[in-house]
């Protein structure tokens, strides 16, 4: 769903928008420049993600670590 946001802007601020992004896409291209900087606010799951990944991995690294010996030994043989 899409908002109308009324903004101010310095006249050679406007006119130059104008100029270079064209009339009908500013409004995309302020939405381009803004959205990485709100999308960040949700650093919150953001979080909670890394830390289901490091429980995950700190279960699988001894298993991981163990394949990675063995085949460490083989290509010593192998050589």
């Amino acid at each position: 769903m899409k908002k109308k946001l009324t903004i101010t802007l310095d006249e050679q601020v406007y006119y130059g928008l104008h100029r270079v992004v064209g009339r009908g896409k500013i409004s995309q291209f302020i939405e381009g420049l803004v959205r990485p900087h709100v999308d960040a606010i949700d650093l919150d799951s953001s979080y909670r993600e890394l830390a289901q990944f490091e429980a995950d991995h700190d279960e699988s690294s001894p298993w991981i670590e163990g394949v990675i010996g063995d085949v460490g030994e083989l290509l010593d043989d192998a050589w």
